[in-house]
């Protein structure tokens, strides 16, 4: 139990998405064996099929599958991705966080990304949904891709130490998202935790970010690791206060 740490462990995956969908998971599986003494790892936006629009249905049916294995291998860890997952006779692209072998939190993409046809593929989630949930005293909120861009949700995850932003971001778009992820930061006064793909047109910007605006990224790196200190985020709230 981690109740109250001084630190936490992190990793932000930054990957590509092959094609096949079980070299994704291979690669996935490969990476928490290898950081198990990390206590956070996080994947890019819909990491395991991409946005496989032509073939939604199997993509579905694999992010479920896979949901399956990671639930019986992730214990103390906590891993957070988004899938591509059937909700009735609909689509949604849901962020979801494992630990101790249970998903412990769930939450559909609210902001869909009208530029790349989400819209037209996906149901969007409920923006009430988009709020801090706690894990073993540690506060967390998740903002999906898109969604970082909207100043009404910074104001949902006030108070979260840690916000977990897992991302497909074009990479002509890429000063955007170092911004925009940096001032959540400052603004909010926490931890941002990006994880981005890899792929070509992606913009290479996993990172993670201190209240103080500091930033551990490099786009050469499959794999960014670093430590949230709780007692950066004390600091920064003690020193500036915002009520």
């Amino acid at each position: 139990m981690i109740t109250n740490p001084k630190t936490l462990e992190v990793v932000s995956l930054q990957l590509p998405s092959h094609q096949r969908y079980q070299e994704n998971l291979d690669k996935l599986l490969m990476y928490l064996e290898n950081y198990q003494n990390k206590h956070i790892v996080v994947a890019p936006e819909v990491f395991l099929t991409s946005f496989d629009f032509e073939h939604m249905t199997t993509a579905a049916k694999f992010s479920a599958n896979a949901l399956k294995t990671l639930k019986k291998i992730v214990n103390e860890q906590i891993v957070i991705l988004t899938l591509i997952l059937e909700d009735g006779d609909d689509f949604v692209n849901q962020a979801v966080v494992i630990h101790k072998h249970k998903v412990v939190h769930r939450q559909e993409k609210v902001k869909l990304f009208r530029l790349g046809d989400e819209d037209l593929y996906f149901k969007a989630g409920k923006k009430k949904k988009i709020q801090p949930f706690v894990i073993e005293g540690v506060s967390y909120a998740i903002l999906i891709c898109f969604e970082l861009r909207f100043k009404d949700l910074w104001k949902q995850v006030e108070g979260a130490d840690v916000v977990i932003i897992p991302v497909r971001w074009g990479r002509v778009r890429k000063k955007h998202l170092e911004i925009l992820s940096s001032a959540l930061a400052v603004m909010n006064q926490c931890y941002v935790v990006v994880s981005s793909s890899s792929d070509k047109d992606m913009a290479l910007v996993s990172s993670i970010i201190s209240p103080s605006g500091e930033s551990i990224q490099d786009d050469t790196l499959e794999s960014i690791e670093g430590t949230v200190d709780f007692r950066e985020i004390k600091k920064m709230r003690r020193y500036i206060v915002m009520d």
